[in-house]
């Protein structure tokens, strides 16, 4: 996320730290530099007008101690205004004083309501609420068992009407079903199109008069930048949406959208979608996305995704094990699958504290391909050789090679890195962040 927007940022940083002071035009030329940047980054126009125009008037008029360098002095108020720009504070569900809640996502079609809805009931079932699904897309070819079958994977409830024909009658069934059953919300799933239409409209329209619903949340795919922000509008115009989630922020290196959408409609990112998976789904922190934005990392989404990933049993015996030297081929195995959990490696990496500004981090780790071939290989050794991986010969290298589908040269990559990632577990404990920010990760 915010990949080309991070790095731009950092190259103006880096040309005001030499500068004793901030005078005018150090502030002029950095100014334009953030400029183009943000529009570069597929940010709105009169929103990236009057950023600039906020953060020369700060940065010229001092507003910041004097005592600090004038890098910081830019950074700091470029971080002050971001989050103003992202919206203040991070936008939870506010679930109707009524049982069922019903929340409503809109959306185009292709924009990723169905994956979302599932991402919605699993983020509230982690919260202890009871969840019900409908799909009231009665023109997409299996967009109901599509969202069917995901409910099942989370063991949400699911309401499958025999009326395929009036998605408003669905919707009011589907409430009164959810209801009777004691569910705390039910997330409704509704049709798209291409482009809006009357015809979609209206029905909306009809769908929200019929549950009258506690949120109604605008999905939107982040990559399509300000068209996204626009189509937002016409739905907040006609339907007075409650928030939106973004959705694929994963492959969107520039976040146009993100820093466009509070600004122009007034109504708050709640969520952003960072995969395909059902539990890759964020809460939006301002402050937060402010951070990896200017390649601060994120510590505390990091920590949030660990403890839901990590039992903390386990974490301790594993610190233990890591400062005994005692970390076996089989914890790793252990690692890497909870880890895999967490998200992608680059992401992890992203949210530590300084490493967001390191480059190429997609080098940095295995990729998916990469984790099934480490996996394999591990499988195919005997429990003696995960414990004791120094009786791992030439002989048992071959042997491994050939049960888990690989190369020799695969082997013996796998053993070279696990060897580098025993030192540097020693060392990250002792030295933290500083040791991995000065490039020196175990996958290299």
């Amino acid at each position: 996320m915010f990949e080309n927007l991070t790095e731009k940022l950092d190259n103006v940083f880096k040309k005001l730290k030499g500068r004793g002071t901030l005078d005018e035009e150090s502030v002029r030329v950095a100014m334009k530099d953030i400029r183009m940047a943000l529009l570069e980054a597929d940010v709105n126009f009169k929103v990236t007008k009057n950023f600039v125009e906020d953060v020369r008037v700060k940065a010229v008029g001092h507003e910041v101690l004097d005592s600090i360098s004038p890098g910081q002095q830019i950074v700091k108020i470029v971080h002050d205004r971001l989050i103003e720009l992202l919206g203040d504070d991070s936008g939870q569900l506010k679930l109707a004083n009524r049982l069922p809640a019903p929340i409503m996502l809109v959306g185009l079609q292709g924009c990723g309501k169905t994956t979302t809805a599932a991402k919605i009931a699993r983020h509230l079932m982690d919260q202890q609420k009871r969840v019900s699904l409908v799909s009231a897309d009665i023109y997409r070819p299996a967009a109901i068992e599509q969202l069917k079958i995901l409910g099942e994977s989370i063991g949400a409830g699911f309401f499958d009407s025999t009326d395929m024909n009036n998605p408003v009658k669905i919707c009011a069934d589907a409430l009164n079903d959810a209801r009777t059953r004691g569910f705390d919300a039910l997330i409704i799933d509704t049709a798209g199109r291409l482009h809006i239409d009357t015809e979609l409209m209206e029905e909306l329209k009809n769908i929200k008069n019929a549950v009258n619903p506690a949120e109604i949340l605008f999905v939107a795919d982040a990559m399509t930048g300000q068209e996204a922000v626009s189509v937002a509008e016409t739905f907040n115009d006609l339907l007075e949406i409650d928030g939106a989630i973004l959705t694929k922020m994963d492959g969107d290196a520039r976040g146009g959208a993100a820093l466009s959408f509070k600004t122009v409609t007034g109504k708050p990112i709640k969520f952003i979608g960072t995969g395909e998976k059902v539990d890759a789904l964020e809460v939006f922190h301002p402050e937060r996305m402010a951070s990896r934005i200017l390649g601060h990392g994120d510590i505390l989404t990091l920590v949030e995704k660990a403890q839901k990933t990590f039992d903390e049993k386990e974490a301790r015996e594993l610190e233990k094990k890591i400062r005994k030297d005692s970390f076996t081929l089989e914890d790793f195995r252990k690692q890497l699958l909870q880890i895999r959990k967490m998200g992608s490696i680059e992401d992890i990496l992203g949210m530590i504290p300084g490493l967001g500004k390191v480059k190429n981090l997609k080098n940095v780790a295995p990729d998916d391909k990469e984790f099934v071939k480490i996996i394999a290989i591990i499988d195919s050794m005997t429990r003696e050789e995960r414990i004791k991986y120094q009786v791992i010969n030439g002989q048992r290298r071959k042997r491994i090679a050939r049960g888990s589908g690989t190369t020799v040269q695969d082997v013996n990559r796998l053993l070279k890195n696990y060897i580098g990632m025993r030192k540097m577990m020693k060392k990250i404990t002792k030295g933290g962040a500083k040791y991995l920010k000065r490039g020196n990760f175990p996958f290299n």
